[in-house]
């Protein structure tokens, strides 16, 4: 294809360039804000992209849609079997490669990952403490999560960004221990406030600790420069003056960030997302496997975005929560 790739936008004139792609909806962790202690009923093999259509959906993305970077998920995706492999595929196509992942096995790909072309990480870590983690997530591997951010830093998957979510009455007590073990050991500290995709449909909004909450609770330790917000990306950012750590917040509820949302997201069943929100889907996957070819794949993808909404609308009477939780969804 010789004809330059044609940007995506929606009918609010936002143009989306970064594509989320959903590897599997498995998890080895079950992190009681997210899945029952049983886990869920995980997607068929049958039904999960394969690495070839991965690729496919994604070199569309790129050489006709204009997106220019792709950031891997799960549920966790360090469960996809051959992911050297994947991410050295998708790295060729000379896209910004990320992974988002609950550091679990990290240790052992960091550096295969960085070889095969991945840029940089997200690990999850919502508590430094062994007991709360094992009471948080049904597991007890803070020590794994431990050495996966240390590995990453290690092999060069810069930067190594932790993402944590206070609850209020769970975890709100550790922000400031947080933020001081980023700047130890020189991560960049993310608080995200919670949002109503968990699978039980138990989300509260008065659990919820707000980015000023956060903010307030960080100026007790640190003095916080501020930094802003880089493009469109969701964190507002500031820097602990003295150090190079920076620190972002992303208000997801309280200060949404839709007006300027330039991403798309992929299931690992190759079902098309305009938004995070979104209670519709388009099959790319029936498209793929009926035979379709890019352009009938690439006028699907247009036609979904061009139909995206103003705004998730948390919070209002017409807020309508997704049928499928943020693990079978991708972050």
């Amino acid at each position: 294809m010789n004809t330059a790739p044609r940007p995506l936008v929606d009918r609010f004139g936002r143009v989306h360039t970064d594509l989320r792609v959903s590897l599997t909806d498995r998890c080895n962790l079950r992190c009681t804000y997210c899945m029952p202690a049983e886990g869920l009923d995980w997607l068929p093999r049958a039904e999960v992209l394969g690495d070839d259509e991965v690729v496919r959906l994604v070199r569309i993305a790129v050489q006709r849609l204009a997106v220019r970077s792709v950031r891997l998920t799960g549920g966790e995706p360090l469960l996809r079997r051959g992911l050297p492999g994947l991410v050295a595929r998708l790295a060729a196509l000379g896209v910004e490669l990320s992974l988002t992942t609950n550091g679990i096995g990290l240790a052992r790909t960091a550096v295969e990952l960085r070889e095969a072309g991945l840029g940089r990480v997200n690990v999850s870590l919502d508590t430094l403490r062994a007991d709360r983690f094992a009471a948080l997530t049904r597991r007890d591997r803070i020590g794994d999560v431990f050495a996966g951010l240390a590995a990453a830093k290690a092999a060069g998957l810069d930067p190594v960004k932790v993402n944590a979510v206070p609850v209020r009455g769970v975890n709100e007590d550790e922000i400031a221990e947080l933020a001081s073990f980023a700047v130890e050991h020189g991560y960049r500290m993310r608080f995200i406030e919670s949002m109503p995709l968990d699978a039980q449909g138990s989300w509260d909004r008065a659990a919820m600790v707000t980015a000023d909450e956060v903010l307030d609770r960080l100026g007790e330790r640190f003095e916080l420069v501020p930094v802003g917000r880089s493009g469109n990306a969701p964190a507002e950012e500031w820097r602990i003056a003295g150090t190079d750590t920076v620190i972002g917040v992303i208000a997801s509820v309280t200060r949404p960030f839709c007006g300027g949302c330039d991403r798309v997201r992929l299931t690992a069943d190759g079902q098309l997302r305009n938004c995070l929100f979104a209670t519709e889907e388009s099959d790319l996957r029936a498209l793929l496997r009926g035979g379709a070819d890019d352009g009938r794949i690439e006028e699907a993808w247009r036609a979904s975005v061009v139909g995206k909404g103003p705004g998730h609308a948390i919070g209002s009477a017409d807020f309508v929560r997704p049928e499928r939780p943020m693990s079978a969804i991708g972050g």
